[in-house]
C-alpha cells in the first residue's frame, strides 16, 4: 500500500473532526496528511498509529484525506478512519424554538447524548477488538511454524541417533591382506 487517498466533499461546517488508527500491519504506524480544495496542506503527521484532528472547513470543495505507507512497503495496513461533517440534526425539529424542553423532552436529549457516547465507547473496543484479533493471529501463524521447524529437527536428530547407534552394533569385518609372503 504505497498510499491512498479519500475524498470528501464538505461544505463550510463550524467544525469537522476526524480520527483514524491503524488496524493492522507493520509496526501500526502510517503517515497522514490533509489537504484543502487548493491543495494547501492543512495537517500532516508521519508515522502516527492513531491520532484526530479538529479542523475548521473554512472554503466549499473537495477535502482530501491521504494515508501513505511508503516507509514499510512489505506489509499491508489495515486504516480506521472516522470524519463527521456538520453539527448533528436537532433531535426535535422544533428545538430551536423560544420555549424551555418539557421534561421528557429533555430527558429525551440527555438519553441521546448518552446513546453517542455508547457508540463512540463501542467502535473504540471493536477497533481494539480488531487490533487484538489481528496480533493474536500472527502469534499463532509463527508459534506454527515454529513448531513444524522443532517437529523437523526433531525427527532429523533422531534418524541421526538411529544410525549412530547403529552403527556401535554392527559387525565390521576387516580384511587383512599380506604383502610380499
Amino acid at each position: 500500500m504505497p498510499s491512498s487517498a479519500s475524498t470528501r466533499t464538505s461544505l463550510r461546517a463550524p467544525s469537522a473532526p476526524w480520527s483514524s488508527r491503524v488496524i493492522t500491519g507493520g509496526h501500526y504506524d502510517v503517515d497522514c496528511r490533509l489537504e484543502d480544495p487548493d491543495g494547501k496542506v492543512l495537517y500532516k503527521e508521519m508515522k502516527k498509529q492513531y491520532d484526530s484532528f479538529t479542523f475548521t472547513a473554512s472554503k466549499n470543495g473537495t477535502y482530501k484525506f491521504c494515508f501513505s505507507n511508503e516507509f514499510s512497503t512489505f506489509t499491508h495496513k489495515t486504516v480506521y478512519f472516522d470524519f463527521q461533517v456538520g453539527e448533528d440534526p436537532p433531535l426535535f425539529p422544533s428545538e430551536n424554538r423560544v420555549s424551555a424542553l418539557t421534561q421528557m423532552e429533555s430527558a429525551c436529549v440527555s438519553i441521546h447524548e448518552a446513546l453517542k457516547s455508547v457508540i463512540d465507547y463501542q467502535t473504540h473496543f471493536r477497533l481494539r477488538e480488531a487490533q487484538g484479533r489481528s496480533r493474536a493471529e500472527d502469534l499463532n501463524t509463527r508459534v506454527a511454524y515454529w513448531s513444524v521447524g522443532e517437529a523437523l529437527i526433531l525427527l532429523v536428530v533422531s534418524i541421526g541417533q538411529v544410525f549412530l547407534l547403529k552403527s556401535f552394533f554392527s559387525d565390521k569385518r576387516t580384511t587383512t591382506t599380506r604383502v610380499g609372503s
